[in-house]
C-alpha cells in the first residue's frame, strides 16, 4: 500500500532522533508530490525544529507543496512550545493533504492539530501504521498517559536460570559477551535513568555509565534505606547525576540528590511519582534480582530484555521469574548469547 510505504519511511527517519529528542517524541515526516518524495525530515533534537518543519525546509521547489501530501508519524502540534505550531506551517504552505500515523497523547495537542487542519479545509487521514507509530513513541505515550516513566527490565541469566553466584565480596560472574555488553550500553544510552538496588551497588560497585556505545549517561538511581552505602562507590563520584531514595533525611551533595520516601509503604509507586515530577520519561532497571522481581510482582514494567548465556552455574542467585502469559516478540542471537524481548505490557 502506497501510504504505508511512505509511513514506514517516516518511522525510519524518526529513529535518527533517538537519544537526542527526549522528552519530546521521535517523529519523522515525508513530503510526496506526483508519486515522488520531494522532501523529508525528522525531529533531530529537543528544542529544535520539528520533523514537519525540517521536511518542508528540504523541499527545493516550494511551489510543489500546494499539490503534495505530507506524511508524518505523529499528529502535528497545534500549540506554541519551544517552536511554533507545525499545523499552522502546513496550512501556511498550502499543503492540501496530510496523512498521520497516530494521534498525539499529549494533552496540549490530543487531536487539536488534526482538527485545526480539517477546519482549514485540508484532507486529513489518521491511523496509517498506527500500531508501529505508537510503538515508536511508547516512552512518550506511557509518560503522558500513565504519569510514570516507561520501564524496561534487563538481566543476564545462565542456562539454568541463575544471574550470579552467592557471594559477599567476590567479583560477579560475567554472563555477557563483549557484543551483548555493547548492546547493554546502547540500552543505557536510550534511557533517561538507570536503577539498581542497594546490594548490587555494594557488591558490584557499578558506574552505570555509557562506555561501549555513543550517547549521554543516564541519571543513576539507587535504593539505600539507611544510607549505609559507602561514599567510595562510583555512584557517589559526582561525575553523573545520581538520585538516592532513602528513609533518612540527608542534604544533597555534588550531583547527588537524596529523596526521602516511606519504606513502611510500597516504595515503587513513591519512586515513580518522584521520577514523573523530575520529568524522567524512561527507566532501565538492571538489578539485582530482588529489585527486578519487585517490579514484576507489582506489574510495574513495560518491556523486558533477558540475555541467555549457554553456561550453567548450578547454584547461586536465582533469576527473576516472569509469567508465561507474555510471549517473546523477538529472539536474537549474538555469538553464543540469546537476547529475548518480552512483549511490553502496554501492548496487551
Amino acid at each position: 500500500m502506497e501510504e504505508e510505504k511512505y509511513m514506514r519511511r517516516c518511522i525510519e527517519l524518526a529513529k535518527n532522533g533517538q537519544c537526542n529528542v527526549a522528552p519530546n517524541p521521535m517523529v519523522g515526516a515525508v513530503i510526496v508530490c506526483d508519486g515522488r518524495i520531494i522532501g523529508e525530515g525528522y525531529h533531530i533534537r529537543c528544542g529544535e525544529a520539528h520533523a514537519e518543519v525540517n521536511a518542508i525546509r528540504s523541499v527545493k521547489d516550494e511551489s510543489l507543496l500546494s499539490r503534495s501530501t505530507i506524511y508524518v508519524s505523529l499528529e502535528p502540534c497545534s500549540h506554541y512550545g519551544k517552536t511554533p505550531p507545525c499545523a499552522d506551517l502546513i496550512i501556511e504552505k498550502q499543503i492540501p493533504r496530510i496523512v498521520i500515523g497516530c494521534q498525539d497523547p499529549f494533552s496540549q495537542v490530543a487531536g487539536r492539530g488534526i482538527q485545526k487542519l480539517r477546519d482549514a479545509g485540508r484532507e486529513v487521514i489518521v491511523g496509517v501504521l498506527e500500531k508501529e507509530c505508537r510503538h515508536l513513541i511508547r516512552r512518550f505515550i506511557t509518560f503522558n498517559t500513565l504519569h510514570r516513566p516507561f520501564i524496561t527490565l534487563k538481566w543476564a541469566e545462565s542456562a539454568d536460570h541463575f544471574i550470579d553466584i552467592e557471594r559477599t565480596d567476590d567479583k560477579p560472574v560475567v554472563l555477557s559477551s563483549p557484543l551483548s555488553s555493547m548492546l547493554v550500553h546502547k540500552k543505557r544510552a536510550e534511557a533517561d535513568a538507570i536503577m539498581v538496588g542497594r546490594r548490587t551497588a555494594l557488591l558490584d560497585n557499578p558506574s552505570l555509565t555509557v562506555r561501549n556505545w555513543y550517547g549521554r549517561n543516564p541519571i543513576r538511581i539507587v535504593l539505600d534505606r539507611a544510607l549505609s552505602l559507602p561514599h567510595s562507590l562510583h555512584l557517589f563520584d559526582g561525575e553523573v547525576s545520581t538520585i538516592v531514595f532513602t528513609a533518612e533525611k540527608h542534604s544533597d551533595e555534588k550531583n547527588v540528590t537524596y529523596k526521602t520516601i516511606d519504606f513502611t509503604q510500597d516504595v515503587l509507586p513513591q519512586i515513580m511519582e518522584v521520577l514523573y515530577q523530575q520529568k524522567i520519561q524512561s527507566l532501565l532497571v538492571e538489578g539485582g534480582s530482588q529489585l527486578l522481581q519487585s517490579f514484576i510482582d507489582t506489574e510495574l514494567w513495560d518491556e523486558v530484555y533477558i540475555e541467555k548465556c549457554p553456561c550453567k552455574l548450578n547454584s547461586g542467585v536465582k533469576a527473576p521469574e516472569i509469567s508465561d502469559n507474555f510471549s517473546y516478540s523477538t529472539e536474537e542471537h549474538f555469538d553464543r548469547q540469546i537476547w529475548r524481548y518480552v512483549f511490553g505490557r502496554w501492548l496487551k
